[in-house]
């Protein structure tokens, strides 16, 4: 990469729903860029109403990176977005100096701003154990022992996601330390400035928001999506809010009613978990989302001061 230090990534982040893709595009048009999503689920062309993909009309005009880009059949992980990312940032800065990085997935976000902490080895024997444990005793048992061992991580974890839960537990078994003591150890170096906002509503309007979003999807088609993606619901991106709940309505746990319920508690409770995780950044700097020009302000003002 180039080692201009004035390249500039911004970085837009924020809970689900709170309106992130409409400000992106907004910025990316006026600042003639491109959008690249830190959504760990929109990679996936095979799950689009349940991961609130952003329409063609709704991009705008807008290039969007990592959207429709991976299938769920695909192995793919942090380590791998973050080359990825990267490379892209890359080809970007050869012709524009700045571009946009959006999402509410905190590890891959980090992942592109400060690098992957290197995480000690885990034994194959120790990850089946675990593995065995979820099938037998259900992923409840491995967070209660998570908020034993990590009290700090299982705060921003998402607790729904059983690969997420297992990897910390595997690192906290085998050390004898807490996940949260291996992550951020050292920032990686960046060639290029990052200008982060982070966008938040009041918690009342925020709610109203995913509870609309999600009857929103309903009526989409979230449970026909759900049932033709049932063979894959294996896959650590199907473990997550959004689906999780629609299986297990199909398993017969409850009925529809139910479902719907969970649906919007849960994600409530994802919402609630991304601005705890974002809220540790001291370097982003917070606006409501309908603030458009006062953002725009902010960051003509970080531009020059980069200058």
């Amino acid at each position: 990469m180039s080692g201009n230090k004035q390249k500039v990534l911004l970085l837009i982040v924020g809970p689900t729903a709170v309106g992130k893709t409409k400000l992106c595009v907004n910025l990316a048009q006026e600042l003639d860029t491109v959008v690249l999503s830190a959504d760990s689920r929109q990679f996936f062309k095979e799950m689009s109403i349940g991961t609130a993909k952003p329409s063609l009309m709704e991009m705008g005009g807008v290039t969007h990176y990592f959207i429709d880009n991976k299938s769920i059949v695909e192995e793919y992980n942090v380590g791998k977005y973050e080359k990825e990312v990267l490379s892209v940032i890359d080809e970007v800065f050869s012709s524009k100096q700045i571009c946009l990085l959006t999402g509410g997935s905190g590890l891959y976000v980090d992942a592109v701003c400060n690098g992957i902490d290197e995480m000690p080895e885990v034994p194959q024997s120790l990850r089946k154990q675990l593995n065995h444990e979820h099938k037998q005793f259900g992923l409840d048992k491995l967070v209660k022992e998570l908020n034993r061992c990590d009290p700090e991580y299982s705060k921003i974890v998402d607790t729904k996601n059983a690969q997420r839960v297992i990897r910390a537990l595997e690192v906290c078994r085998l050390t004898g330390k807490t996940y949260t003591s291996f992550r951020k150890k050292k920032i990686a170096s960046r060639p290029f400035q990052i200008i982060k906002i982070g966008l938040k509503r009041d918690r009342e309007e925020l709610y109203e928001r995913i509870d609309k979003r999600m009857d929103d999807m309903i009526a989409q088609g979230l449970f026909e999506e759900a049932q033709d993606l049932i063979q894959y619901r294996h896959h650590n991106a199907l473990q997550t809010v959004g689906y999780k709940e629609v299986f297990d309505y199909f398993d017969g746990l409850y009925d529809k009613k139910e479902a719907i319920r969970l649906l919007k508690r849960n994600s409530r409770r994802y919402a609630k978990r991304q601005m705890t995780w974002f809220g540790r950044d001291e370097k982003i700097k917070w606006f409501h989302p309908d603030n458009i020009d006062v953002i725009k302000n902010y960051v003509r003002e970080q531009m020059i001061n980069l200058k």
